[in-house]
């Protein structure tokens, strides 16, 4: 039972980067183990160097703490990398709800953001008249688009 209390609070902890997003949502909650009176947390960042982890390490250590856990380790695995594939359903629906759109689930995606990893169609309007801008957007793990029909620019997170 501790340890769905500790997952449960962990899903409060949000991506700085993506901040409608929880760690849970995205994915990258790897696992929790509870040790004698240790509370071990693994997460996988969605790139290896990923710029909001240490900000996400210092979230779920506070959250923690603030709900009585002091002993807390966070273990960083880089393998398996991540993938966009366990991001959870809901993370998808809301990343689309604030306006980025989301890789598709089981999306063959391709390395180094080359061939045909793009969005189905714009998160805004829905139409699939879509161009890309740049390969980046505004996080590494974004890539800049516009819709052609409602002429809004919109982030697509990457397919990996």
């Amino acid at each position: 039972m501790e340890k769905e209390k500790i997952i449960s609070i962990l899903e409060e902890v949000m991506d700085p980067e993506i901040p409608v997003l929880s760690i849970a949502d995205l994915g990258i909650l790897r696992g929790v183990e509870i040790l004698e009176n240790e509370i071990r947390v693994t997460v996988t960042p969605t790139y290896s160097g990923c710029p909001a982890m240490d900000t996400i390490q210092e979230d779920i250590r506070s959250i923690l703490l603030k709900n009585g856990f002091d002993k807390v380790k966070i273990n960083l695995v880089l393998s398996p990398a991540w993938t966009s594939e366990w991001m959870t359903d809901s993370g998808r629906e809301k990343l689309e709800a604030f306006g980025i759109a989301a890789p598709a689930l089981n999306h063959s995606c391709t390395m180094a953001g080359t061939g045909t990893d793009e969005p189905g169609h714009c998160p805004l309007c829905h139409s699939e008249n879509i161009e890309m801008i740049s390969r980046f957007g505004s996080t590494a793990c974004k890539a800049l688009y516009r819709c052609l029909d409602c002429r809004e620019p919109f982030d697509y997170f990457k397919c990996h």
